[in-house]
C-alpha cells in the first residue's frame, strides 16, 4: 500500500495543473520523488520527432545552471538520443561506459547513472523522462523503472488534458471577443476598447462594452458584467446588450429610464442574470460638452483631465439589473473640458481580495493621471497592464476623449 500511494499521490499532484509548462515540471519533480533521484528533466521532441525542442531540467544547482546556459539546448545525441531512437524504458549503471555516450558538454555535472522512459501521448511518442544518480548512490532497479513507466503513463494523459484545455480556453476567449464590438467611429470623439481574460483559466465571462453614435452628435457608452461565467452569462451579455443598443435610440429619455425599462423587458422575455452597468449619453453643450450617466450598481467611471486631474464621477448608484424594478434610477451629469478622457470600467480592472474597492479605486487614479497625454490607445494599453487588481476575473475597458476646444 506504502507503495502504491506515492504513484497516486503524483498523478493527483500532476492532474492539479492547468499550464502545460507546470504540468512539464510537476512530472520532472515528481519522478525525481519517486525514485530519490538528484537529477531530473523533461526533453519533448520536435514536429519530426527526431530532436528535442524543449528541456525542462531539474536538480542543477544555480552554478551549474550557468555553466551550462552556452551550451544551449541539449541536442538529443548520446544516451539522450539512444532513448530518442528505441524508446523502451532504459537504465544504465555507467554512462561513460555506454556505447551510445558521447561524454558531457563542458559545466554539466559527470553523472554515471540513468533511468529514461519515453512518454506517450495519444500514441505518439511526446518526449522521453530523464532521471540521474539516486540519492543513495545505487543505480536505478526494476522497481523504480515500474514506478517510472506508470508516472509516464499518467503524465500522457495530463500533458493531452492540459492540451485540451488549452484549445477550449483559446476557442472561448475568441469567442468571447467576437461578442464584443470594435468602438465605431465616433468623431469628433476618439474612443478606444480593450478586453482582457482574468490570469487564471476560466470559462466565458459576462463582461461587454458598447459605443453608439446617435443623431445630433451624440455617443451612447455602455459597460458592463453580467454576473457568473460560462455559456449562460456570454449569453445573458448579448441579450442584453442587443436589447440596450435598441432602447438607447430614444433620445427623449435620460440614462435612467433607459435602464429601468432595459430591467423591464429583461424581467419579462429572458431569465434575468444580476447585471451591474453603467449607461451614459455624452451631449453637446454650448462650446463643450456635458455627460449624462445613471449607474445600476456598477463601478463608477473615471475622468481625466489633460491637466492630469483624476476625478471618480461618484453618485448615487441603482440597484443591479434583475434585482428590483420598482426602484428608482438616479441620474447625473458633469460638464466635460476640452480632450478629457472618461473611462468605463469593469470590477476585474480593480479588484483585489486583500484590499477594499475604495483602496483600488485610488489605485487606479495614479496610473491614470501619470499617462493622461499619452494618445488614448497607449493610454488603454497602460491602465491594463498597471491595474490594481488581483487578475482573479476579467476586465474590459472603454475609454472615450472629448475633442479639443
Amino acid at each position: 500500500m506504502d507503495r502504491l500511494q506515492g504513484p497516486l499521490d503524483a498523478v493527483v499532484a500532476i492532474s492539479r495543473e492547468v499550464e502545460l509548462p507546470a504540468v512539464l515540471h510537476r512530472i520532472v519533480t515528481t519522478a525525481m520523488d519517486l525514485v530519490g533521484a538528484r537529477y531530473g528533466a523533461l526533453g519533448v521532441l520536435d514536429e519530426s520527432g527526431e530532436r528535442l525542442e524543449q528541456f525542462v531540467a531539474d536538480g542543477l544547482s544555480a552554478q551549474e545552471r550557468e555553466a551550462l546556459a552556452e551550451a544551449g539546448l541539449p541536442r538529443g545525441q548520446g544516451v539522450l538520443g539512444h532513448l530518442i531512437r528505441y524508446p523502451d524504458p532504459l537504465r544504465i549503471d555507467d554512462i561513460p561506459g555506454h556505447p551510445s555516450s558521447v561524454g558531457f558538454p563542458a559545466g554539466h555535472p559527470r553523472l554515471h547513472t540513468l533511468l529514461g522512459v519515453a512518454i506517450t501521448v495519444r500514441g505518439e511518442i511526446y518526449g522521453d523522462l530523464y532521471l540521474s544518480e539516486r540519492d543513495d548512490g545505487q543505480p536505478f532497479d526494476a522497481h523504480d523503472e515500474t514506478v517510472v513507466v506508470a508516472l509516464a503513463g499518467a503524465a500522457g494523459i495530463a500533458i493531452d488534458n492540459v492540451r485540451l484545455f488549452a484549445r477550449i480556453r483559446v476557442g472561448a476567449e475568441q469567442f468571447q471577443r467576437l461578442l464584443l464590438p470594435t468602438p465605431p467611429d465616433l468623431r469628433p470623439f476618439t474612443a478606444v476598447a480593450i478586453y482582457r481574460p482574468a490570469a487564471e483559466p476560466s470559462q466565458l465571462g459576462g463582461d461587454w462594452y458598447d459605443a453608439i453614435p446617435l443623431p445630433d452628435d451624440v455617443v451612447a457608452v455602455v459597460i458592463g458584467d453580467v454576473a457568473g461565467h460560462a455559456l449562460q452569462a456570454a449569453a445573458a451579455m448579448a441579450t442584453t446588450r442587443n436589447m440596450l443598443r435598441a432602447l438607447v435610440f430614444d433620445q427623449s429619455c435620460p440614462p435612467g429610464v433607459v435602464l429601468d425599462r432595459l430591467d423591464r423587458a429583461l424581467e419579462t422575455v429572458t431569465n434575468q442574470r444580476v447585471t451591474t452597468t453603467t449607461l451614459a449619453r455624452i451631449e453637446p453643450e454650448r462650446a463643450g460638452w456635458r455627460l449624462r450617466w445613471s449607474t445600476a450598481g456598477h463601478v463608477p467611471p473615471l475622468l481625466v483631465t489633460r491637466e492630469h486631474h483624476v476625478v471618480h464621477l461618484l453618485g448615487e448608484p441603482g440597484l443591479p439589473l434583475g434585482v428590483d424594478t420598482e426602484q428608482p434610477r438616479p441620474d447625473h451629469t458633469r460638464l466635460l473640458p476640452p480632450e478629457a478622457t472618461v473611462v468605463f470600467f469593469t470590477d476585474g480592472l480593480i479588484e483585489h481580495k486583500d484590499h477594499p474597492l475604495d483602496e483600488s479605486l485610488s489605485a487606479l487614479a495614479g496610473p491614470a493621471a501619470v499617462h493622461a497625454d499619452l494618445p488614448l490607445p497607449d493610454f488603454v494599453r497602460a491602465l491594463a497592464d498597471q491595474h490594481p487588481s488581483d487578475g482573479h476575473d476579467d476586465m474590459a475597458i472603454l475609454a472615450l476623449r472629448t475633442p479639443p476646444a
